[in-house]
């Protein structure tokens, strides 16, 4: 009997250790993934300057597509792009923690930014922040998470990306008017907020154990952080992470992502970025305010309906998230698709029509939701799939890549469309969202014949279909 409830006591202290860091792991998960919010919320407080600082500084169009909105999505694509370098080389950690640094001075410099240059300036800052936790923070929490729950646990950066743009959102709206010609300069400020406190969360957070067995040979701190996340047999773990790792190294990590025998991922991936962008989602984000004035609402209302889409982004995300492992990677694209071309095609024929601002809103929000069930929920997951083991990180840089180039041109070209005053289309701007509904047609064709299903599908396997020999 003495034996049994021996035995028994132990189970209980198992259970509650294993909670204990279950509940660690979700923690310095949702510090990591913090930066998402950041991200989020730099990406699109932008829109609620666009106006007033066009009217403060006289910009021409090119100038203030170039400068002011597409700056920072310039400085995120040099992110991303160079991003995997100090990460690899100094740690998750450290670059977790100059990210929170980069935000915050980002945050500052606009504030208080004098000239439209100065304020360029702090924006590519920040774009260069955004780059790199697009790199550093899934990273991170992949390899501090388990099988069982990595999903969820790397599924929290997105999450936060959404609901940072709806925060951001609220915040324009509420702080609209209340440094009267100045209140631009408050709406960019709110960020200094959570981008302290990441900065001072993410200090607290340790190591990758993944990054310190590989790059710096220590087992013995990745052996006291694994089991601090509740690795029960550290030495089996940490012995399996060697030996990874000698197998990468044996089998010759660093090939050619250009090679031939990779052409269908990479225009895979190269497609599904590129269409991400050209469905117009940055475009209505960053512009939405200027969009819903031109329909006819006043800056408060049009504000107001930005609070709208940020809110059916987040909800939607969350309806995507639960549905991509259940239905499939490509049917949430053929549904997106499907949701994109109707709801364009209507934006741009309420425009035509001069329809009422009441009906342009709803199918706004189709838009959105159209593009959080489908593109939104499933880019991120499907790049990270198609590229086999060997080349998977540059894979996804490669696409990331892509994605935040196309962003940037697009902002910095719309003005030049969208301008009231200068505008190719200052009369009305229905062939933009034309145009736009043309290309999620080609995404459509696209995804049908060309996009294969990884839904349930190991990565090994879809190695062997995706990838020439």
């Amino acid at each position: 009997m003495q034996i049994i409830a021996n035995k028994h006591a132990e189970s209980i202290s198992n259970n509650r250790n294993l909670k204990k860091a279950s509940g660690y792991v979700v923690r310095i998960s949702i510090t990591a993934a913090l930066a998402g919010f950041i991200f989020g919320f730099d990406t699109v407080v932008i829109s609620g300057a666009n106006l007033p600082i066009k009217e403060l500084w006289h910009l021409s169009p090119w100038f203030h597509g170039f400068f002011i909105m597409s700056m920072a999505l310039w400085g995120t694509v040099i992110g991303a792009i160079f991003g995997g370098i100090p990460t690899q080389k100094y740690g998750r950690r450290k670059v977790l923690i100059w990210i929170g640094i980069l935000f915050s001075l980002s945050a500052i410099g606009t504030a208080l930014a004098p000239s439209p240059y100065i304020f360029s300036f702090f924006r590519f800052i920040g774009g260069i922040g955004i780059g790199v936790s697009s790199v550093a923070a899934p990273t991170y929490i992949s390899e501090i998470s388990t099988p069982s729950n990595r999903g969820k646990l790397v599924a929290l950066y997105q999450f936060n990306i959404v609901f940072g743009i709806l925060i951001a959102f609220l915040s324009n709206y509420f702080l609209k008017g209340v440094g009267g010609q100045n209140d631009w300069r408050f709406m960019l400020g709110a960020l200094v907020v959570p981008s302290v406190i990441y900065s001072l969360l993410v200090i607290g957070v340790p190591e990758s154990p993944r990054w310190l067995i590989a790059r710096k040979n220590d087992t013995g701190a990745a052996k006291k952080i694994l089991a601090k996340l509740g690795i029960i047999n550290v030495d089996a773990e940490v012995s399996a992470i060697i030996k990874s790792h000698e197998h990468e190294l044996s089998k010759g990590r660093s090939s050619n992502i250009f090679n031939a025998k990779y052409s269908r991922v990479m225009w895979l991936a190269f497609f599904v970025a590129f269409f991400n962008q050209w469905s117009g989602i940055n475009f209505i984000l960053y512009y939405a305010p200027e969009i819903l004035e031109r329909a006819g609402l006043a800056a408060k209302e049009s504000l107001a309906n930005s609070i709208a889409i940020g809110g059916t982004n987040l909800i939607f995300t969350f309806v995507g998230l639960y549905l991509i492992d259940r239905i499939g990677r490509k049917t949430l694209l053929i549904i997106g698709s499907l949701g994109y071309i109707l709801s364009l095609a209507m934006v741009a024929w309420c425009f035509y029509h001069h329809a009422g601002a009441g009906v342009l809103m709803t199918f706004l929000l189709i838009f959105i939701a159209a593009h959080a069930i489908g593109q939104g929920a499933v880019i991120w997951v499907f790049i990270s799939e198609i590229f086999p083991n060997n080349v998977r990180a540059i894979g996804q840089s490669f696409g990331a890549s892509v994605h935040w180039v196309f962003a940037a041109i697009i902002t910095l070209i719309t003005p030049v469309f969208l301008d009231a005053n200068d505008g190719i289309f200052k009369d009305n701007p229905w062939p933009i969202f034309a145009f736009f509904a043309f290309m999620m047609v080609l995404q459509l064709i696209w995804v049908l014949t060309k996009v294969p299903e990884t839904k349930g599908v190991s990565l090994e396997d879809l190695e062997k279909r995706l990838v020439k020999d």
